[in-house]
């Protein structure tokens, strides 16, 4: 049999080329040695501090003369067996230096290729790749790559996840965006003030050291408690405000862009096609200034906030763009249904707070009175639907009915009435599957 090539051979595969990290990287990996001596102390104090008693300052010398020396060889020697390459259908990620890793990722299953800067690769010019592939919870990633180096590579994997040739993916370069919202650093400090959680934290960081003060005089117990106390309400604010700072929110055939962070950029992407569920939270106090909060469940990926806060009307026309064809439900009359008011006896009070709406693109539901979280499925993600009815339930004619999604999340509609609970699980298992044939495929730049 002849070749394709005329010359009675076996057509060879071409080249691929393998390309190291940044050199930094040995730097980052060579705290390993160090990290696990840590861990040893953490985990046997007293005997840590046993040993130590024993050491001289000669020894102590000697001993830092042999780990940085092991510590600088364990990083260069694990950066010099680390390489990645780019093939017609895949990326090839060899590790390891005792023992060796090869990670596979199919092109076409890539979803995501987010890039983030910690403050130290800032200063140093370099950034971390992570990918974000279909069917796996943890992601891949290369750490660290230069800047330039990163972002080419990030455009590249996209363009040939898009069905790009190979000779033409890396011509393609990353794909223009278009700013939608920026959230401005005072909006988000306001946000944080009128943040429940955060008052509470604070409130009870005060409290609770002064019972303990009156009650015992002892400062210890003062101080083991106010410390954990304080840390926590300076994180549950100071924390959001340092990642959410500076976020930015963009469009492009990619897919909506994100990039936020005070001390640590990052850049991130939540693929066309891919969002499962989009929450929109609206805490008590920020109903005041008409603003809300918009979270997502996005399928295989960890990326969970889409708009950190922004006035609802901006939310809703960012909601369409993530969902398109789907409309917000609103506090008109008929657009969300209360549970019937007989279920008071099954929830006393927050009966109230569960509502449902079926529109022809979303399935949505809200809940809370103090927190509403208005929750849209589009019908297209619906992958099962369930109704469930407890005996106390089904004494007053109640039912519930559970949407489960691709993210592995569930959507419930609290509270019906039983028999419209039976239609609604009916006529959803139609909506769901007439939704999947007409969803348009997720790839990137098809716009």
């Amino acid at each position: 049999m002849s070749s394709p090539d005329g010359d009675g051979g076996i057509p060879e595969h071409p080249s691929v080329t393998e390309h190291r990290l940044h050199p930094v990287t040995p730097f980052r990996r060579a705290w390993a040695p160090v990290t696990v001596l840590a861990g040893w102390a953490v985990h046997d104090p007293n005997g840590t501090q046993e040993q130590l008693a024993r050491l001289t300052s000669t020894m102590l010398l000697v001993g830092l003369a042999v780990l940085v020396p092991v510590a600088g060889l364990y990083g260069f020697l694990s950066w010099w067996f680390t390489h990645y390459s780019v093939t017609g259908t895949e990326l090839r990620i060899r590790t390891g230096l005792l023992f060796r890793r090869t990670a596979h990722i199919r092109l076409e299953r890539i979803q995501a290729v987010d890039v983030s800067r910690p403050l130290l690769a800032r200063v140093a010019g370099v950034a971390k790749l992570r990918i974000d592939v279909v069917g796996t919870d943890d992601k891949d990633e290369l750490a660290f790559l230069g800047e330039r180096d990163a972002r080419a590579l990030r455009a590249e994997l996209l363009a040939r996840a898009a069905g790009f040739a190979p000779e033409s993916a890396a011509e393609v370069g990353e794909a223009p965006a278009r700013a939608l919202v920026h959230v401005p650093p005072r909006e988000l400090v306001r946000a944080l003030l009128l943040t429940g959680a955060t008052w509470g934290s604070l409130c009870a960081a005060l409290v609770v050291p002064a019972v303990l003060w009156f009650t015992t005089h002892n400062p210890w117990s003062v101080l083991a408690s106010a410390l954990p106390l304080l840390g926590a309400a300076g994180a549950s604010s100071v924390g959001r405000f340092v990642t959410e700072f500076d976020w930015t929110v963009s469009e492009s055939p990619d897919g909506l862009r994100i990039d936020h962070g005070l001390l640590d950029r990052a850049h991130e992407t939540v693929p066309p096609g891919r969002v499962q569920t989009v929450r929109i939270v609206e805490p008590l106090l920020w109903r005041r200034i008409d603003r809300v909060r918009v979270e997502l469940d996005v399928a295989g990926s960890a990326n969970s906030v889409l708009l950190p806060v922004v006035p609802r009307a901006v939310a809703e026309s960012v909601v369409a763009r993530v969902l398109p064809g789907a409309a917000v439900p609103g506090e008109l009359p008929g657009e969300l249904s209360r549970s019937p008011r007989r279920a008071h006896w099954n929830v006393p009070v927050w009966w109230r707070g569960h509502h449902l709406a079926v529109t022809g693109a979303v399935f949505a539901t809200r809940s809370g009175l103090l927190c509403r979280r208005l929750s849209l499925v589009p019908h297209a993600k619906v992958q099962s639907v369930r109704l469930t009815q407890g005996p106390w339930e089904r004494l007053w004619r109640l039912a519930d009915v559970h949407v489960d999604t691709g993210a592995g999340k569930t959507v419930t509609a609290r509270l019906r009435d039983a028999e419209e609970a039976r239609r609604l699980l009916r006529e959803q298992a139609e909506r769901s599957r007439t939704g999947r044939r007409g969803a348009l495929p997720d790839r990137w730049m098809t716009g």
